[in-house]
């Protein structure tokens, strides 16, 4: 910590000592409002010294829990000049660590239930709105607003990290003893920007379907939706259609890991093609006709320039078929899937300077030409730095994760884990600090078919605190896994995931349902191509 920061957090912490001894005084029979008036006195803490990230507190007051377990103190307030964020302060039974919660799609939204089974655990816990306000899939905040995109593309994450610590310290008298960050999506790409330009913010990070390159995911998913549009821009493939393509692929590879579960456990050996299904002459059902093979080829492919040379590094990998519902097929009213303005919105307002005018789309995007004027943009949000080895000698830890049903281009996380491996000096060198772990069937973050619920704090906070490697996730599929907090969550199956290249195998007996049925296997080394 630097030296003005220092004397910012000592001078608070000794303001917040005085208020924490007259709130005792004078409310000893009654220790709710000491803690009110602890809580309160935060609002007269001054952040405005301090370096990278003088702040503002707006306000702070108490609240429970969601799970009504502990009474909690809640700091609104901004980094400088507009980041702004909440931060979570257990009163009582405080772990003595710190986490920050990554934001989704384009930000914009402070979400508490983010932070709920953090608080659940003790920690005191961040988020922030990543320095605009939005709905997450709008970017009119981006325009006249260079600041905003600044922020956004990597600024945010670390300075509330920077003026969360000091709240922490100066409401408790001392700093967290652990920080984590946990993210997923737009979260993961905060999480790797955290270890690759910031490494010294967290001692654990957990980065979860990571873009690694934004520009990449973005022309990827206009390629593909528009893959699925016609002339008249209707739909070519339809949810039947995934269906079939879903059996098909499934035959041909579902038997991967050694059991017939409905997953592709290594969707990267997986050279199913749609062709196979392509009606014959005279044939009407259940079968693809040419214009919706070559949809789904696009799809599988991701984007290709007028030579046929891929430009993102890859499409959605077999297995993931039903998946493409949401992201590609119109909703049941007839509306467009949100896909399409999320992807208006990045292309045309994130990665566009000057912005776009307000009626592009992205049917008007120029595949062998336009994705080369993105780098400027892209240099603002990229998370695709390999070199963590300044995150490895300052002690941290990162655990990446990625659903292999995931359309967001999977492959792009393995490649560049293989590069992280090579700068580390080989694979043994980097999962002292780094493991990839990979989930068949897990959709964006979550869902979907697989097993797609793991601790992944439980186990960060094993390698870091305990020096206790994650050789093995155990992740759960549950019945309802979109329940409400409290609902019933029955766990279905499990399955063991093992850090990358390994996967899990069925060892040909035992409950198939249960994690320890399976093994650890090592796939021959193989690129993953289409």
């Amino acid at each position: 910590m630097v030296r003005t920061q220092l004397v910012v957090v000592l001078m608070a912490a000794m303001v917040m000592a005085s208020a924490r001894a007259n709130a005792q005084q004078s409310t000893a029979s009654t220790p709710d409002s000491g803690r009110l008036a602890q809580c309160a006195s935060l609002q007269n803490l001054d952040l405005s010294r301090i370096d990278e990230a003088p702040s503002q507190i707006l306000e702070s007051h108490r609240k429970g829990s969601a799970d009504s377990t502990r009474s909690l103190c809640v700091v609104e307030a901004y980094a400088v000049p507009q980041v702004g964020f909440r931060l979570f302060l257990p009163e009582d039974g405080w772990n003595e660590k710190f986490i920050q919660m990554g934001s989704g799609g384009h930000a914009g939204f402070l979400r508490d239930e983010d932070c709920a089974s953090a608080m659940a655990k003790g920690y005191a816990c961040l988020i922030t709105d990543m320095g605009h306000k939005g709905t997450g899939l709008d970017s009119q905040w981006t325009r006249g607003n260079t600041q905003a995109l600044i922020d956004w593309g990597y600024r945010a994450t670390h300075v509330a990290t920077v003026s969360a610590k000091a709240v922490i310290a100066a409401y408790y008298g001392k700093g967290p003893s652990k920080s984590y960050f946990s993210g997923c999506s737009t979260g993961g790409r905060q999480a790797l920007q955290e270890a690759q330009k910031f490494p010294w913010d967290y001692d654990g990070i957990i980065a979860g379907a990571p873009p690694i390159r934004l520009s990449d995911l973005y022309v990827m998913f206009a390629w593909s939706a528009l893959a699925n549009r016609d002339a008249l821009g209707q739909m070519i493939l339809k949810r039947a259609d995934l269906d079939l393509l879903n059996e098909a692929s499934l035959a041909e590879c579902d038997l991967d890991d050694g059991i017939k579960d409905g997953l592709v456990a290594r969707p990267q050996q997986c050279m199913f093609k749609p062709s196979k299904i392509a009606c014959r002459p005279g044939q009407v059902s259940g079968c693809l006709t040419k214009a919706q093979v070559e949809a789904a080829e696009k799809i599988y492919s991701g984007p290709v320039d007028a030579a046929g040379r891929s430009i993102s590094g890859g499409g959605a990998p077999p297995g993931s078929e039903r998946l493409w519902a949401k992201y590609y097929l119109d909703d049941e009213n007839g509306g467009l899937p949100y896909m399409f303005p999320l992807t208006r919105n990045g292309l045309g307002d994130l990665f566009s300077d000057p912005r776009r005018p307000e009626n592009w789309n992205i049917d008007q995007f120029n595949f062998t030409e336009d994705y080369k004027k993105l780098d400027v943009m892209q240099s603002l949000y990229d998370s695709s730095n390999p070199d963590i080895t300044r995150f490895a000698e300052a002690g941290g830890k990162l655990i990446i994760y990625m659903g292999l049903g995931d359309v967001s281009m999977p492959n792009t996380i393995i490649n560049y884990y293989k590069k992280v491996q090579r700068l580390a000096g080989g694979a043994e060198k980097a999962n002292k600090f780094a493991r990839l772990f990979l989930l068949p069937g897990v959709d964006h973050c979550s869902g979907g078919p697989g097993a797609d619920q793991v601790d992944y704090l439980g186990y960060l906070e094993d390698w870091v605190e305990k020096a206790s490697p994650p050789d093995v996730l155990v992740a759960t599929h549950v019945e309802n896994a979109e329940a409400s907090r409290g609902e019933a969550r029955r766990p279905i199956f499990s399955r063991p995931v093992y850090p990358y290249p390994a996967y899990s195998k069925y060892s040909g007996k035992g409950d198939p349902a249960k994690a320890q049925s399976f093994e650890r296997a090592i796939p021959e080394p193989s690129p993953f191509s289409r």
